[in-house]
């Protein structure tokens, strides 16, 4: 079955350079309908007001983090199921052990392409 790209998409990242990244890949896979937002607490008013069926999300940002990010997004029972992908330079094990055990759906490593963008998102979504 196709993705649906015209659902709703969430980029949380405190860069501002690295926002513009995300939404030009995006829109080169064939979504349009992409919200930013700069941390966790303005991502959550987001999600909480508008329902998004894709959540792209920094790790290390302030005051709320990525992980902290994702635990509010599965603690709430309306956004629980809503695919979340944690994009990070951070590449421990550690990490990305904590990030599935809260409920991440993918995890990206900075730096990352097109391609790498696409198979991720294909995991997570199906073929786009």
């Amino acid at each position: 079955m196709a993705v649906d790209k015209s659902m709703n998409v969430l980029v949380v990242d405190d860069y501002k350079t690295m926002v513009r990244i995300i939404r030009g890949l995006m829109e080169q896979l064939g979504f349009h309908n992409i919200d930013d937002a700069t941390d966790g607490p303005a991502a959550l008013a987001l999600i909480r007001a508008n329902g998004y069926g894709l959540i792209l999300s920094d790790w290390n940002m302030a005051p709320m983090t990525g992980l902290e990010l994702l635990k509010a997004v599965r603690a709430d029972p309306r956004t629980r199921a809503t695919p979340f992908v944690m994009v990070t330079a951070e590449a421990k094990t550690e990490n990305v052990v904590a990030a599935r055990q809260a409920g991440v759906n993918n995890y990206i490593i900075k730096p990352f392409n097109l391609a790498v963008l696409r198979q991720k998102l294909t995991t997570v979504l199906g073929e786009l």
